[in-house]
């Protein structure tokens, strides 16, 4: 497994699975806003991604040459405060449960405290998603903050959920994932 940048030949799979309103990987990632928004804002990404380079804070995760998911970062304000919030989506149930998850993310969190300032790293969840959770603590992660009661996925109220982990805390990936 490896996280790369985007390539032409990417295109047609990652914009199967971004603009597929069924897609499994939807009921995990962000379920809490309204579908016809999240379905919108997937299709402009998708036609996006045709029409611009790769981005670095971006990564396709790559397995075996086909592509399964992807990583991405964002700079929370104010720019250069070395703080990174970190988001990671594998589209195909097929691997998930495997720990690829955790593997891309370990990943993630080496490239981009070798590539950026990043002071803190950041990792934003809804409180059912008991899986990225679990994969973030075992990575180092500590929870940084709860919103009770935040969101409504499916009828029922879960939390927000913030983790953090400092650069001075991760020893590099041997031994992680």
């Amino acid at each position: 497994m490896s996280l790369r940048g985007r390539r032409p030949r990417d295109l047609p799979v990652l914009t199967r699975w971004l603009t597929d309103p069924d897609a499994a990987w939807r009921a995990w990632d962000a379920p809490y806003l309204p579908e016809w928004d999240t379905t919108a804002n997937l299709q402009r990404y998708a036609q996006a991604l045709a029409s611009s380079p790769p981005n670095p804070n971006e990564r396709v995760i790559d397995v075996g040459g086909v592509v399964v998911g992807m990583v991405n970062r964002a700079e929370e304000d104010p720019a250069d405060g070395g703080w990174w919030d970190l988001g990671i989506l594998i589209y195909d149930p097929a691997h998930w449960g495997r720990g690829l998850g955790s593997r891309a993310l370990a990943l993630w969190v080496q490239a981009t405290l070798d590539e950026t300032d990043a002071h803190v790293l950041t990792f934003s969840t809804w409180g059912g998603n008991d899986r990225m959770i679990r994969a973030a603590l075992r990575l180092g992660f500590r929870e940084a903050g709860r919103v009770r009661e935040a969101r409504v996925v499916r009828g029922e109220r879960l939390d927000a959920v913030r983790l953090d982990l400092l650069r001075r805390e991760w020893p590099g990936l041997d031994g992680r994932a």
